[in-house]
């Protein structure tokens, strides 16, 4: 059974909650992989990301950063071989190119490994996703990109939603009459276990240019 995680971000580590079902899903912990968003920057190596799993006891045997010092075929070949696979929160469009550049997309959907993402990394596991100057990308005007589509739903992830429904909405609403897209802050979290999706913290569904906030299930 294929297993899913859409993070926010979490500035004091991860909920009991959170941390407690990542605890029951990650059972095979040889080896965890991260994908850098910023793959010419060696500073950009996942230490935040690699804390909150320390501080719930998530630890594994081995530890890759794939990023371009990483050749191409040795970063597929570490994706094959992982446990869990970590994309990494920082530059969505760096990180979605490298995705491409490096065919890494196929290999993390034919991966039987638990897959996270945070921030950036939840977003590049879209189907698609928008890319807009108004929602903090920096960019000229509004486009739709595609993400790795580990599951057919869009992600906006670490965004100041609640104050921003309205901007939110009228960006959203066209991919929405498409497919959905689950949108939340910090704290929070989608995961998606087989055909199940359960919420962690605020978690707003955007539909048929709807939005309605779900009912956290964890």
């Amino acid at each position: 059974m294929k297993t899913h995680y859409y993070l926010g971000w979490f500035e004091n580590f991860f909920p009991k909650n959170l941390r407690k079902i990542l605890e029951e899903d990650i059972t095979d912990r040889k080896s965890i992989v991260m994908i850098s968003s910023n793959p010419s920057l060696e500073e950009d190596n996942g230490a935040t990301e690699r804390s909150w799993l320390d501080q719930a006891g998530i630890k594994f045997d081995e530890y890759h950063l794939i990023n371009y010092r990483v050749q191409k075929e040795d970063a597929q070949t570490l994706i094959h071989n992982a446990s869990v696979i970590f994309l990494l929160g920082g530059d969505i469009l760096k990180q979605n190119a490298f995705l491409m550049e490096y065919k890494l997309s196929d290999c993390i959907k034919e991966s039987r490994a638990v897959v996270v993402g945070a921030s950036a990394g939840a977003i590049n596991m879209s189907a698609k996703w928008v890319c807009s100057e108004n929602l903090g990308d920096e960019v000229v005007g509004s486009s739709v990109y595609k993400g790795i589509g580990l599951d057919e739903f869009s992600v906006l992830s670490h965004f100041d939603l609640e104050n921003n429904m309205g901007l939110v909405l009228r960006e959203l609403s066209p991919l929405s009459e498409e497919i959905n897209i689950y949108a939340s802050n910090k704290d929070c979290a989608v995961r998606k276990k087989g055909d199940k999706i359960d919420i962690v913290g605020d978690v707003y569904l955007i539909s048929q240019s709807e939005i309605q906030k779900l009912d956290a299930t964890i």
